[in-house]
């Protein structure tokens, strides 16, 4: 079986700016995204985390640590961009991981975030490698 780095995009909401809310949030993505796309963190390259600036409670990266087998996944808290009018109370992740080339990628948007990407909502499968670079400067 091939394997190759591949990128996994992902992005839900947070009821209000709290430690319980960020967790509850964080977690049910995390969740997901180990369900849907059957990944371990052994096969996880790194993880960037963005929020938005109305999220200052803890950092994603915090609550993914106390997952079994995250702690030695390399992971970066960053603050998104703020742009006038943009989903609020927004937590982003992006994976690089190494996976079989033939397994379906499913990029995780949960609560609000789903009206980001619609066209996500189905599993993304890469075909070659412009497919991959056109999807990660998406």
């Amino acid at each position: 079986m091939e394997w190759q780095m591949r990128a996994i995009r992902g992005a839900t909401t947070v009821s209000e700016n709290t430690i319980e809310a960020m967790r509850e949030a964080v977690t049910e993505l995390l969740d997901e995204l180990e369900q849907r796309n059957k990944i371990q963190p052994q096969d996880m390259i790194s993880v960037t985390f963005s929020v938005t600036r109305d999220l200052d409670a803890i950092f994603p990266a915090a609550i993914a640590r106390t997952r079994s087998g995250w702690d030695n996944v390399a992971m970066l808290d960053v603050q998104q961009m703020y742009v006038e009018g943009s989903l609020q109370r927004c937590v982003r992740f992006l994976i690089h991981a190494y996976l079989p080339v033939s397994a379906p990628i499913h990029h995780i948007y949960l609560r609000h975030a789903s009206n980001l990407r619609p066209d996500w909502s189905l599993p993304q499968t890469l075909h070659t490698s412009q497919t991959a670079i056109e999807i990660l400067n998406s």
